[in-house]
């Protein structure tokens, strides 16, 4: 939680309990199903957890703004958003069913109220929201194809409505054909670390 603690220093002590929560029982659960890589579990506040919370560095979502986390696999990024923004309302959507589970005993544990689950593919998603977010689920091209429809009209926030993606590596093929709308940030403006050197957000608005 040092991290945490160090990048968010203006955490409740609710929200830093949900993410203290989070550190114990992700390790717990890496045991019996892999959620995460067992290399990499050691790794959890910082490639995981922080990482995730890169997004709320780079948009502030106002109250009752509603985010879909496409592909979220265990709860990333969406778990650790919602504990950041419990006002705002969040969508955990992946096709396989044994992490999501993971994911909706860690937000009934942790007492995450504002998050809500469904086994799906993307296609099957019915509602509106104003944002989706994601953290390396497939090509920028392909997931806006996907994910259109699903952006409501109305926007509320700094930002206008749109996809926000966790990445990493080289991006200049994939947001080619956004060059004139698609914001690139250097995670690194915001954490020191060196995980985060090559690490980005992709925002689209749409």
């Amino acid at each position: 939680m040092n991290l945490i603690d160090k990048y968010f220093p203006e955490l409740t002590a609710t929200q830093r309990e949900q993410f203290g929560v989070m550190m114990r029982l992700y390790p717990e659960w890496n045991d019996k199903i892999n959620v995460i890589s067992r290399k990499d579990i050691g790794n959890l506040e910082v490639n995981h957890i922080l990482h995730s919370m890169a997004i709320a560095k780079f948009v502030r979502f106002m109250p009752r703004t509603a985010v879909l986390d496409l592909g979220t696999g265990g709860g990333f990024p969406g778990l650790p958003l919602a504990v950041c923004f419990p006002e705002s309302r969040f969508h955990l959507v992946d096709r396989t069913g044994k992490k999501l589970k993971v994911a909706q005993d860690i937000a009934l544990q942790a007492g995450i109220a504002n998050v809500t689950f469904e086994h799906a593919d993307v296609a099957e998603v019915k509602n509106e929201f104003d944002f989706v977010v994601s953290r390396a689920v497939m090509p920028l091209p392909d997931m806006v194809k996907l994910v259109r429809r699903l952006i409501s009209p109305s926007n509320h926030n700094a930002v206008p409505n749109g996809l926000l993606c966790l990445k990493g590596g080289e991006l200049e093929h994939e947001i080619a054909r956004y060059r004139n709308r698609v914001i690139v940030d250097d995670i690194s403006n915001y954490f020191a670390e060196d995980y985060f050197a090559t690490k980005k957000i992709v925002y689209l608005p749409l």
